[in-house]
């Protein structure tokens, strides 16, 4: 089964804690096909959300980034990237932790990815 097909429409999916034991980061899943594994998600900041205590991060998967609105700090590369921002990374990878300031709104799509 592909991704559902979908018009237009306002996301009804629940927010949920995208990282185990971090709060003020949260996750809503737009689409994902359980075949490929690939989905599509928000991934929303409150300001001050900091995901620091998981580390850096890398990947067995491709992941497309696109930041909507706020703030995102890498800080192992002590860069903060801004609204309009976007990022295309291939499996291996490394990135973060992060953390934003005033928060932030991120579109992701990854590919063959486990949810996490």
């Amino acid at each position: 089964m592909a991704k559902p097909e979908l018009e237009f429409q306002r996301p009804t999916g629940e927010w949920r804690q995208a990282f185990p034991g971090v709060d003020g980061v949260e996750e809503q899943i737009l689409s994902y096909d359980p075949d490929t594994r690939d989905y599509t998600r928000l991934l929303r900041f409150d300001p001050g959300g900091d995901a620091s205590s998981s580390g850096k991060l890398v990947h067995d998967f491709w992941e497309e980034v696109y930041i909507i609105s706020g703030d995102l700090i890498d800080l192992t590369l002590q860069e903060t990237f801004t609204e309009g921002m976007y990022a295309c990374r291939p499996p291996g990878m490394w990135h973060g932790p992060f953390l934003s300031k005033s928060g932030c709104l991120l579109l992701e799509i990854r590919y063959g990815a486990p949810q996490e």
